[in-house]
């Protein structure tokens, strides 16, 4: 109990929810239906599941201020997945603490997806009854920005947004812009603005509008990105 509580960075103060979190339903053997629904964890992941998909949809719109529903959509069946819910858990050693039946034992059930997925779902309720809403975010966002690094960005609307989105997942910092120079008359200009992440410049654009050359400037610093392995330094 202590080391698992170690590896959340939370300490339960009702330490039953904790138990009946990590208690798989092959742990019940004989007993009545009723007395199982109260020890085993799969009444308590049916909470989990709520409150999974509400603090992945709190994360992606703030994070992502910019996305499309639809983007915000793809992106939250991802983090809610049974894929992704089983390498959290895996991230925890969440298997090595699970009580489990000498069936499940015996076919490595520690290591089965599904029995995975189910024990975190039945831990992020333990954690909400236990810790409330914020202190449930907390330990949460973390690992779905993790989760959200291993795969491409989201098909956003412009680059300012596809940049944006990334140094916010990877650095959690936003991208500067800066008009560096202005040529040309005042009816027909021509803005040259860089752009930087932390104190990393990533590329320059221009454009005949501020709103332009931002443009042309988050192109470059995708490119750049890519090109640089995420030389970021805030």
């Amino acid at each position: 109990m202590e080391e698992i509580q170690d590896l959340l960075g939370y300490k339960f103060k009702n330490r039953d929810l904790l138990t009946r979190a990590l208690t798989h339903r092959s742990l019940s053997g004989d007993r009545s239906i009723g007395e199982a629904a109260a020890d085993h964890n799969e009444r308590i992941e049916f909470l989990g599941d709520a409150v999974l998909g509400l603090a992945a949809s709190q994360f992606l719109f703030e994070t992502f201020p910019l996305a499309t529903e639809g983007d915000l959509s793809t992106m939250k069946g991802h983090l809610v997945s049974q894929k992704v819910l089983a390498s959290i858990g895996d991230s925890l050693h969440l298997g090595i603490f699970l009580r489990i039946g000498n069936g499940e034992e015996i076919s490595k059930g520690r290591k089965k997806q599904s029995i995975l997925a189910g024990a975190m779902e039945a831990l992020i309720a333990a954690l909400y009854l236990d810790g409330g809403w914020h202190r449930t975010c907390e330990l949460l966002w973390p690992h779905f920005q993790e989760e959200l690094k291993k795969i491409p960005p989201p098909p956003l609307l412009d680059p300012k947004s596809k940049l944006q989105a990334l140094a916010q997942l990877h650095f959690q910092l936003l991208p500067e812009y800066r008009v560096v120079s202005q040529k040309g008359p005042s009816h027909d200009p021509c803005f040259s603005v860089e752009v930087k992440v932390g104190q990393e410049p990533l590329g320059t654009g221009e454009g005949r509008s501020k709103k332009e050359a931002e443009q042309e400037a988050a192109k470059a610093g995708l490119v750049s990105w890519d090109s640089k392995e995420r030389p970021i330094r805030g």
